[in-house]
Formats: C-alpha cells, structure tokens, sequence
C-alpha cells in the first residue's frame, strides 16, 4: 500500500513537472507566442482549445520557429517582457485570455489528443468574459484589428515590391485629376491674359512698385516684398526697365509694356491653387473624389479667377499657404527622421515662411502651423512606444523647423530688398535720418560739409525721430490771443512741427553763457547733461516754454519763441540735452545718430510731439508741447542737417541758411540689422491712411458676400471687372460651416455620453478636418474684426478657401452618414444625394458662365445685361454715362 502510494506521487510529481517544461517551451523566444507584436484578441472556443491541446515542440520545430521570428519587442521600446508598459488597456497584454499567432501556420501542429483537448478553466473563463462583451464593442474592436492586419498585409506587399524593383529605376506616376485640374484652371486664368490692356485696380500700386524696383529706387510698402520681388524679377527677363509712372486706374498701359508678363506669375499661382487644393484635401483622408470637388470649386469660383488674373499677391499667398498646410500633414505622419520626413517639414516651413513674406496675413498661416503641431505633439505624449528622449526630439526639431526656416526666409527677402534697393527716393522721408544716410543719392551723415560733433554755434534741424516724420519749426506767426474755448495764450511767437523741408527748420545750438556763435578751431563740444538755447536761424528768437496751457492739448505746456513785450513774464530759455542712446553713441552730441530728449531746466517738461493739427491760424501745421510725463517715443528728436556757424553777422547767416543745400549727395553706411529692425517698426506701426472708400466691406457681410469691388470700368460701355464669388459656391460654404460646428457639438456631447455614432476612422477624420480647415477659416476670418483700417472683400479670400475645404469634407461625410444609416432599400437615398451633388455642380457652372464677363472685362455689356447681374442690392455695379440702375 505504502509503495503504490509512493509511486502514485511519483507518478503526479513526474506530470507536474512535464506540465512546467512544455509551458516554458510555449513562452520560449522561439515560439510563435514570443511575437507580442503579432497577437490578435479572437476568443473562440476552438482556437483556446487548439492552444490548449498543444503538445511539447521538438527540438526541430523549435529551431525552424527561432529562425522565423524576430525577438520579442513590447510596445514601449523594451526587447524582454520584463520592460513591457504593464497597461492593461495594451493590445500586447492579452495572454491570459487567449492568443493566436498569424504565424501559426509556419510551426506543424502535432493532432492533440482528447485528453488534452479537454476544456480548461482559463478557456471557459475567456468564453465567460467574451460573452459579457458587448456586441457593438466586439464588432469595433473586430474592425479595428482587422484595420491593423490590413495596414500590415499593404506594408508587406510595399516591401515585397520595393525589394522586387531593380536598382538604378525610377517610377512614374501621373494623377490625371491633378492634371485636369491644373489645365481647367490654366486655360480659365490665361485666357485674354493681357485684356483689359488698362491699370486694373491695385496694379497702380504693386506696379509702381516694380517699376521702382528696376530703378534700384527705395520705396516704402506696409507688406513684405517677396510677391513684388518675383514679379520685378520675371518682367527683367522681358525687357522691362522701368519708366511706365503708373498714373491712375484704367490709364491705358504703353505699347512697349510687357502687360503679360505683368500679370503671368499670378496666372499660373491661380492655375496651381486648383491641384495645391486637391492635394490638401487627399493630405486630410479625403477621397478622391470629394477632394477632385474642392479642386473643382477653385476653378468655379469667380472671385479667385478674377484675383489670379491681373498684378495682385491674393493668388500667391493662397498657394503657398495651401501647399504649406498640405506639406504639414504629411510631415505629422511621416517616420522621425526619414528622408521624406526632413523632406516634408522643410518645404512646409519654407512655403510659410514664403506666406507670410508676401502678405502679413500669410504668417496666420503659420499660426495654424503651430496650432497643429502643438496638437500633435500633445497627441505623441499619451504613446507608450517613445521614449523622453524621442519626445524632445520630436519638439526640438518642430520648433528648429518652422521657426528658424521661416525667420530664414523671411530675413533673407529682405536682405535682398536692401540689396536691390539702394538708391534715395520718395518715400525716403518715413524713415530715420539714419536710414536715409545709408542711401546712395540720400541724406549722408558724416561729409565733408556736415561735420559729426553737435558743438556751441552749431546750425542743425531737429527732426522726430519716431512716428511721423516732421522737422521743429517756427515762424514769424504768433499765437491768437484767445483761443475758441476762451483760453488765453501768451501770444509769442508759433513753434510747429513741419512736415517738409524748410528754410524755418534751422535753429542755432548756444551756451547760455557765450555770444559769439562763430566755430573756431576748438569747437565747445556739447554733451550728455549740457543745458544749451536753441535759437531759430531765422527769427533770432528763443526756443521757450512756461506754464501756459498748449493750444490743443490744454495738459501740457505751451512751447513757443520768446518775444520780449515788455512785461511781467521773462523768459524761461534753458533746456537740458539728455543723450538716449549714449551707451552706443557715447556722451558727446552726434548728428544722425544721437537720439536727444529736450527738457525744460525750469519746468521739467519734455520737448514732445503730439501729432495733433493746428488750425488755419496755425497754418494746418502739427502741435508741439512740453510734457512732464518725459518716457515718450514722441519727446525722442534727432539732429539731421547739421553746419557749423562761419560767420556773425546775421543777415549773412540768413543768406548762407537760404542758399544751403539740404541734402548731401554721399551716402554712409548702416549695418543690415539696423535697417530691417527700423523698417519692421514703420511697418508694423506706420498705417496707410486709406479715406472711406465707397467699395469697402465690414468682416460680418463677406460670408454672404454683401459687397464686391468695382477693379475697372471700360471707357466705351458697361463692360467691367468686378470682384464678386460664385454664390452658390460662397453660400453653400457658410452653409456647411454652421452645419459642422452643429455635427461637432452632437458628436462631442455624444461621446462624453459613450455613445459611439461613427467609427473611430471617420473621428479621427473629422477631427482633422476640424484643426485644419474650421481653425483655419476662424483663424484667418475673426482677427479682420480688431483691424482699425479700411477692408476689402478681397481680404476675406484666404478664409474662404478654408471654408471651401471644409465644405468639401461636410460633402463627404455627409455621404459616409447616409451610407451608413441607409441600407437594403435606403441605398437610393445615397444614390439620389450623389445625384444632387452632380446636380448642384451643374448649378456651380451655370453661374460660373453666367457672371464671367464680371471677371474677363472682354465683352462689351450692355445696360440691361448689368442689370441683370444685379442679384443683390447692395452690389454696386457701375453703369457707364452714370446710367442710373432703378
């Protein structure tokens, strides 16, 4: 009894210990099961049996699955399940509730026998946990995996093709709808290029531009100059050199004219903005089909045919932000560190940087840029797979990329602007006298007739060197005695600002102590703390202040010149020079360079312009106060023409000031940062004073385009180029616009409520859709309600193709609802909504046709055929002799 029971435990040890070994060769590296990568979640009964009844591997089997598996990767980087994550939400941490390989097939499987075929209590575990399950959840996560072995059966089939492609080949593909596109579009934007053969609308600025850009002739413009710069530099190549003066809208252009050439660059940017549209939208997960529709729609809309065809940046901008965009999406999916990954974020930077070098709005652009990679980026966070350093890679080199790209783009347009533009010209009067030193022709700072210390006898004209550009000034006029709100004055003599050069702008440097203003050979040179008298050339009298109200800004002082009447009030003469920029320019007096602040020694106040206009008594001419609040841009002055005192006899002085050359002819040099930082402040802060114009828009009536833009009208009849979209096109936009954000607030709500309408795919695709192209359209649409200037329907185009794109997607997924909604008998709503689609093209193209003489101008119109373009009241149309429209 005793030996039989020793043999039984013998016998059960012997079992147990055969059950270990065959588990641990189940787990070995060389098993199927070692690939985590690899496991699918199917819990059905058989597959756990199979597993089950699996018997020990021979040496043989072991050694051929080795040599067909790789090692064990878990999903956060680590080669042994030892550095696996440990989440229990990882498709990798299944084996406890069953597992089959899809390499299965590559190891024999032994015939199991009944006794271990017998169920196991994880098996019917597993059964148990399968059938709590809820349906809908099974048939996801059913899709879902079979999603994956689909990715990974095109990935296999990408590498078998790629190994099978001999070296040295190249492949070819052509997408015909690209192409299609690209010449529907170029034959709508080429065609009568060169008619009207008139100065259409902004060309008179952009060309008198690129005519000053052939002379090398400096110019001043609120936008960046790329546009301009490519046009400048195509028109060279035919010959353009540079004399048409541009006079006025609808002046005819001169026969020698490369009209053509004018307007070829943004021709061919419309005709590209059509491919440029449909490869975003295939970029966002759309189907060719609905991304050929957007395509499409840019070729039928009048608006953007009309901008494309003649000297505008509109059609430039547009394709290189829509290119950006594009570029953008592909570098978020793109491998870290491909080839096709540096590729990608590289022509994305360097379209956005190219964006906002065009246009300022161009770098909202950018902004959307930002907003999704900062999104991305959010994304990369929750993945198991990376590891901290990867994730700093990731956001270095994003920020490395479309920062440092764009900044190198952006500079590098303006270093050839300066480079280009190196000669005085018109619009030198806006910048510093500094700037205008440095050009060839221009105001010079150290020459042989000017010299650079400011000293005691010195005849300079100061001039504000921030914000307007004016010069100090007086003249014989004084100040009324009383003003119009009963305020009294002191009578003296006037001190303006004047906005041109003037024989009254000169004033006399002196020391309260000294007489002779005559310059020796040891010149009294003034410096920082100095307190001096500024006498005007040509009156003789005193710069003064006192405690009398200004004229216009009754806060601050009066500022005056000093005449002696012979009463109880002297004259408070003495003022303190206060050197800015002394740490760069030192503490000695500079002309040009040495940025002075004026301060009243009795009274503390500031020398200060207020750019307020002086009435008629004060010829219209800007005031000028004293102010005892001194940290001002507008107390801030500069010595510009600079001379020193030969003689003292006054008439003399007076000839030499009369007869003096106001502007050397030597230019001086000034570093490339100087410039470009001086030039970004005029720009951003220097606003064009554009009067209310009768064709201007407010931001809230361009969705339904209320208002359009008259560019020219023929001198002959009615025929005219007006700015207006196709209607049904713009409509159905803003339509689909409020149709999404209603869809994206019921899915939201919906799923916070876990309830899931649509697959995880199409979330996924509507959440692109909504960071590209909704965030794109308010980014570019609600800043235009903060802009304090005048606004043109033209402004609003780079967020109507936004929208245009968003429609575009609400087509799509409107179809994807129908197909998933309507089944059996259903399946006609789907067919009917594709034929209302086909439908509403036709319609597109219908008033695409009809308004096309609108954007041409080749047809001559008759007044009735105005008339019946006018669909809306508040479009404008212009009827030649002034033909009323009622």
């Amino acid at each position: 009894m005793s030996a039989t029971y020793t043999n039984t435990i013998t016998q059960r040890r012997k079992t147990t210990k055969l059950k270990q070994q065959q588990q641990q060769q189940l787990w070995a590296p060389g098993s199927d099961l070692s690939e985590p990568n690899e496991r699918l979640h199917f819990r059905s009964r058989s597959t756990n049996s199979a597993k089950t009844a699996t018997p020990p591997p021979t040496t043989t089997t072991k050694q051929a699955a080795a040599a067909n598996s790789t090692s064990p990767v878990c999903c956060n980087g680590g080669l042994t399940l030892l550095n696996c994550c440990v989440d229990v939400n990882c498709h990798l941490n299944a084996p406890l509730r069953g597992s089959v390989s899809r390499h299965s097939s590559q190891t024999p499987t032994p015939t199991p026998t009944p006794k271990q075929a017998s169920p196991s209590p994880t098996t019917d575990r597993s059964r148990s946990v399968s059938r709590s399950r809820s349906p809908s959840r099974s048939r996801s996560s059913y899709k879902k995996h079979k999603s994956i072995a689909a990715a990974a059966r095109a990935a296999d089939k990408e590498t078998k093709t790629t190994a099978a492609t001999p070296p040295f080949t190249v492949s070819l593909s052509i997408d015909l709808f690209s192409w299609g596109l690209f010449l529907l579009a170029f034959g709508t934007r080429f065609y009568k290029l060169a008619t009207p053969p008139h100065i259409v609308f902004d060309e008179l600025h952009y060309g008198k531009y690129i005519s000053l850009y052939m002379r090398n002739i400096f110019f001043f413009d609120q936008h960046p100059p790329l546009g301009k710069q490519l046009i400048a530099g195509l028109v060279s190549l035919a010959g353009y050199d540079g004399n048409y003066t541009f006079p006025r809208i609808g002046a005819p252009y001169s026969p020698q004219m490369p009209i053509f050439w004018f307007r070829f660059l943004p021709a061919l940017c419309g005709s590209l903005l059509a491919p440029a549209v449909y490869k975003l939208l295939q970029e966002a997960k759309l189907s060719r089909w609905a991304s050929g529709i957007g395509g499409l729609l840019v070729v039928l809309d009048n608006s953007l045919l009309t901008q494309s065809r003649f000297v505008l940046m509109e059609s430039m901008l547009l394709l290189s932000s829509t290119l950006g965009i594009a570029c953008l999406l592909r570098f978020q999916r793109c491998r870290l560190g491909s080839v096709q990954w540096v590729l990608s974020g590289a022509a994305a930077a360097v379209l956005l940087g190219a964006a906002g070098s065009i246009k300022y709005i161009g770098f909202l652009a950018l902004g959307l840029a930002f907003y999704l990679l900062c999104r991305h980026l959010w994304q990369l966070l929750f993945d198991a797979r990376l590891t901290n350093r990867q994730l700093w890679f990731h956001a270095l080199s994003r920020l490395l990329i479309f920062v440092g790209i764009p900044l190198a783009v952006y500079v590098g347009v303006f270093y050839a602007h300066f480079l280009a533009l190196y000669k005085a010209g018109p619009h030198d009067s806006i910048m510093t006298s500094a700037f205008q030193a440095s050009l060839e022709g221009g105001l010079a700072s150290i020459t042989r007739g000017q010299p650079l210390a400011v000293v005691h006898g010195s005849q300079i004209t100061l001039r504000h060197t921030h914000g307007r550009t004016c010069w100090l000034h007086s003249h014989a006029a004084v100040y009324p005695v009383r003003y119009p709100d009963k305020r009294g004055s002191s009578h003296q003599q006037q001190v303006t600002c004047y906005s041109f050069k003037d024989v009254n702008n000169w004033w006399l440097v002196k020391r309260p102590n000294k007489e002779n203003l005559v310059v020796g050979n040891k010149p009294d040179v003034i410096r920082h703390g100095d307190v001096i008298q500024l006498v005007h050339g040509i009156t003789s009298r005193a710069l003064n202040s006192h405690d009398v109200a200004a004229p216009m800004t009754p806060q601050c002082q009066e500022v005056s010149c000093y005449i002696d009447y012979e009463i109880k009030m002297a004259g408070e003469l003495l003022w303190r020079v206060e050197i800015l920029n002394r740490a760069t320019e030192g503490n000695r007096w500079h002309a040009i360079k040495s940025e002075i602040r004026l301060v009243h020694e009795t009274t503390g106040a500031a020398l200060k312009f207020t750019g307020r206009q002086l009435p008629e008594w004060g010829f219209n001419q800007h005031e000028v106060v004293a102010d005892r609040e001194k940290s001002q841009e507008d107390t801030i002055w500069n010595v510009e023409e600079h001379r020193y005192t030969q003689t003292e006899d006054h008439r003399e002085r007076e000839r030499q000031l009369m007869t003096a050359e106001m502007i050397p002819t030597e230019k001086t040099q000034l570093t490339f940062w100087a410039k470009l930082l001086e030039l970004q402040a005029k720009m951003l802060t220097q606003s064009k004073t554009v009067p209310t114009h009768m064709y201007s828009s407010m931001p809230h009536e361009w969705p339904l385009m209320d208002k359009g833009i008259a560019y020219w009208l023929d001198a002959e009849s009615s025929a005219q180029i007006y700015l207006l979209g196709n209607v049904l096109i713009w409509y159905s936009a803003t339509a689909a616009l409020f149709f999404y954000a209603v869809l994206l607030a019921f899915y939201a709500i919906r799923r916070r409520r876990l309830c899931f309408d649509i697959s995880e795919s199409e979330w996924q695709r509507f959440l692109i859709a909504g960071d590209t192209f909704f965030v794109g359209y308010l980014m570019h649409y609600l800043p235009y309600f903060f802009v304090d200037r005048t606004l043109f329907l033209h402004n609003y185009l780079p967020a109507f193709v936004f929208k245009l794109l968003l429609l575009c997607f609400v087509i799509e997924h409107v179809d994807y609802l129908l197909r998933l909604i309507c089944t059996g008998r259903g399946v006609n709503i789907v067919r009917g909504y594709r034929l209302a689609i086909g439908l509403w093209l036709l319609a597109v193209l219908a008033i695409f046709v009809k308004f096309i003489p609108f954007s041409y101008g080749a047809r001559k119109m008759t007044t009735n055929e105005v008339r019946e373009l006018r669909w809306k009241d508040t479009w404008d149309f212009v009827i030649h002799k002034n033909h009323p429209l009622n």
